[in-house]
């Protein structure tokens, strides 16, 4: 059987007459779209612009929702009331489906960002009221995760479907959380590095750590970030290394509970 992998991007984060990262050459590139609802960028028509943009390539839709946090483009850590916290999963996500709905399309994910993701790699209770809220929306949505971490001990707790992720521009820790963009060598940038990296840790079932540490990870979905200088060439020398190792490109189907 063919191995394969889905590649997924954060996208729909223009806002107004401001416009950020190339969706257009990333829809060509990639099988998922996290799409933002508003919160930490985005807005109503960008966010519609993007949802049939994808639908008409083929692109699975995903909701990315986040902090309330505009200006800071939701990365920055914010201590917001557990119940306030679980409405707002609930309206960034309701906002996503009702425009999918509309649009005659389905959002079949949803992938918390920024801070908030990161967030709840660390805290399984909290990465948990997230996912619940979500489920309480649309009980069938695949929650994608950072694999490896508390988010993923929170899905399998649930019970719900979902999708593990690893990203391609990020250094890793020990733990399999992410190293803070604050230090160096936390965003990778080099296409010839990126790609083989990708396919290795596919091929491995595992992460490999900025020390060389290896994890065994759910591997279903890898991201590429949209919002870097090198973003597209990224993603296509991602694309291109995982092909030439007999690695398809195909969404994932989410896999089911613990």
């Amino acid at each position: 059987m063919t191995r394969s992998v889905d590649l997924n991007a954060d996208m729909g984060e223009s806002f107004g007459a401001w416009a950020l990262g190339d969706d257009a050459a990333l829809l060509e590139v990639i099988s998922s779209a996290n799409i933002a609802c508003g919160f930490h960028a985005g807005d109503p028509d960008v966010m519609a612009g993007t949802m049939r943009a994808a639908a008409s390539g083929g692109v699975g839709i995903g909701a990315h929702p986040g902090f309330d946090d505009l200006q800071g483009f939701g990365r920055r850590r914010m201590q917001v009331p557990r119940e306030t916290l679980e409405n707002m999963i609930r309206y960034q996500l309701g906002a996503a489906k009702g425009m999918a709905q509309a649009l005659g399309v389905k959002v079949r994910h949803l992938k918390l960002h920024g801070a908030l993701a990161n967030m709840a790699s660390e805290d399984e209770e909290l990465a948990r009221a997230c996912y619940a809220a979500a489920l309480s929306v649309d009980p069938e949505i695949i929650v994608m995760v950072l694999t490896a971490t508390a988010q993923e001990r929170a899905v399998r707790e649930l019970g719900c479907r979902w999708a593990g992720e690893i990203f391609a521009d990020r250094a890793y820790n020990d733990d399999g959380t992410l190293v803070d963009r604050s230090k160096p060598g936390a965003v990778l940038h080099d296409p010839e590095v990126v790609g083989p990296r990708m396919r290795q840790m596919v091929e491995e079932g595992a992460i490999i750590t900025a020390s060389g540490k290896r994890i065994p990870a759910a591997i279903d979905t890898i991201c590429l970030h949209g919002d870097t200088s090198t973003a597209v060439a990224l993603s296509r020398a991602v694309r291109a290394s995982l092909e030439q190792g007999g690695i398809a490109i195909r969404q994932f189907a989410g896999r089911e509970g613990g």
